[in-house]
């Protein structure tokens, strides 16, 4: 007798159907598992007997063939646990059909069913097939933003999965309930950063536009600081964004007190690698680049990163994505994040600093600047000097009022997201992303500021990449400044923020 139901597979952060068909004949005792199942896979079949054997039943002793439809895509996973021992179980007649249930969930050896990642995925695929999802009790609050319109049942055990389809006992089904989304907190307040107007300004600028930021200076300035505070100027993330993050924790196995309702903030180590950073392995899984979607990924001491991994960063930084391909499968994951970068001056980090000397050579200064490709920097909407202060400005400024709190950029901030949202019809596309056409709608330059612009780019040598960037954060500048128009002094900030691009920047040593 032959008997079905639904699981699922995961391909990058997409969940795809996948039938489970049990064949239970006369023959010699044997359990074959097809349909291009993994090492977790195949093993399944010890851990399901096992579990069947100690929740009170009886394993069959005949020939069992197992097939995951479509046989040509590769499961991985542990999730395949439960629908198999319940289609078997259906198969030799213990349980009624299951087509209409799709099933998910890791079984121990005693029966009890463990928490599995990708519950969030299969409940969104469940709700789409307008199937029934049966799962594990612990994975709920991964389930429960989805509960509304998807009829889901969570069950502790094997034998508790066996009662209530046999419809010996009674569960709740799982209740709607979705989180609030909360804003980020800082470790650090913009109040907490002494002096550093400039980069406080281009961190406020980033925020609102979402531009990518490179911030130079030597150790102890506040650039990581300023990483960290930049986080909690944006406003709370949406439900789809929400859900977005979410799936990619999910997959990833890192969703552990239900969805994400902060922004990501991610900051590798600069000895990660280009699959821990771009995502990859035999059966690929997201990076830090696509963990950090929707939020931040922070660079810190960028030139020490290995020059491959800064290399991938090329097409998701344009793009939003990054494309994984692997024998036999290629994936897309979403990279929309925030790039926020840091750097010394030079391999010491005190190159013109007012009270250290520098002990770097001319030839060590240009070649740790070289660990940084100009492609690289030129996908970088804004350079920004951090300098270190010195000890009686340091003094003179914590003896006054800082200024500005987190709160009171966030405000102007969460308004210039407002008008984006407006000026791309409602959907929150950002300057930054602008495309050719948008520029030529949005970014209206008068005669003057044209002049302007064209004797700045020829004196900088800009790309036509560079170019774009400079219209888009001069945008960025005047939404701030609740301008319509791009005035000359917008260009003149945006363009000052171009720093690297500078024939004689300030680390040009000849």
């Amino acid at each position: 007798m032959v008997s079905h139901c639904w699981t699922v597979a995961f391909h990058g952060v997409d969940a795809i159907p996948v039938r489970v068909e049990v064949d239970v004949s006369r023959g010699l005792p044997s359990f074959n598992l097809v349909g291009l199942p993994d090492a977790v896979v195949r093993e399944s079949k010890e851990r399901i007997k096992s579990a069947i054997k100690n929740s009170g039943f009886s394993f069959p002793l005949s020939r069992v063939v197992v097939n995951l439809v479509p046989a040509d895509l590769r499961k991985e996973g542990s999730h395949f646990d439960l629908p198999i021992a319940l289609a078997l179980l259906s198969a030799i007649g213990a349980l009624p059909k299951l087509s209409k249930w799709l099933i998910f969930g890791e079984l121990s050896l005693e029966g009890k069913l463990e928490r599995t990642k990708g519950a969030l995925l299969a409940a969104s695929l469940s709700k789409e097939m307008g199937l029934s999802f049966l799962f594990p009790s612990r994975s709920g609050f991964e389930v429960s933003p989805l509960a509304d319109g998807l009829t889901a049942y969570g069950v502790n055990t094997l034998s508790e999965a066996i009662s209530f389809l046999k419809g010996e006992a009674d569960i709740e089904p799982l209740k709607f309930r979705f989180p609030e989304s909360f804003q980020a907190e800082a470790e650090f307040d913009l109040s907490d950063v002494k002096g550093q107007a400039l980069a406080k300004r281009a961190v406020e600028i980033s925020a609102s536009g979402w531009h990518n930021l490179i911030m130079i200076g030597p150790p102890g300035s506040g650039k990581t600081m300023l990483a960290k505070i930049l986080i909690s100027l944006m406003p709370p993330m949406s439900v789809e964004e929400m859900l977005e993050v979410s799936k990619i924790y999910s997959v990833s196995g890192y969703l552990d007190d239900g969805l994400i309702t902060l922004r990501p903030f991610r900051s590798p180590h600069h000895t990660v690698s280009e699959v821990g950073l771009c995502g990859g392995g035999s059966f690929p899984k997201p990076g830090e680049i696509s963990l950090a979607h929707r939020g931040v990924l922070f660079l810190d001491e960028l030139p020490e990163f290995s020059r491959r991994a800064l290399e991938v960063l090329r097409q998701p930084l344009e793009e939003g994505k990054i494309s994984v391909s692997r024998a036999g499968c290629s994936v897309v994951f979403p990279a929309r994040f925030l790039l926020v970068a840091a750097m010394n001056p030079c391999p010491c980090g005190y190159l013109g600093d007012p009270e250290r000397e520098c002990k770097c050579t001319p030839i060590a200064v240009k070649r740790y600047f070289s660990k940084v490709s100009g492609p690289i920097i030129d996908r970088v909407d804004m350079h920004v000097e951090v300098p270190r202060l010195s000890s009686e400005e340091l003094i003179a400024i914590s003896s006054r009022d800082c200024g500005e709190t987190s709160a009171d950029v966030r405000e102007r901030v969460r308004k210039v997201w407002e008008i984006q949202r407006e000026r791309f019809s409602g959907s929150l596309k950002f300057n930054s992303l602008m495309s050719p056409d948008d520029l030529k709608k949005f970014c209206f330059l008068n005669s003057d500021a044209k002049s302007f612009l064209r004797s700045a780019l020829r004196d900088l040598g800009l790309t036509a990449r560079a170019y774009g960037k400079v219209l888009k954060v001069a945008r960025t500048i005047a939404d701030l400044s609740d301008s319509e128009k791009i005035e000359m002094e917008h260009l003149a900030q945006a363009l000052s923020f171009r720093l690297l691009d500078r024939r004689e920047n300030p680390w040009t040593i000849d």
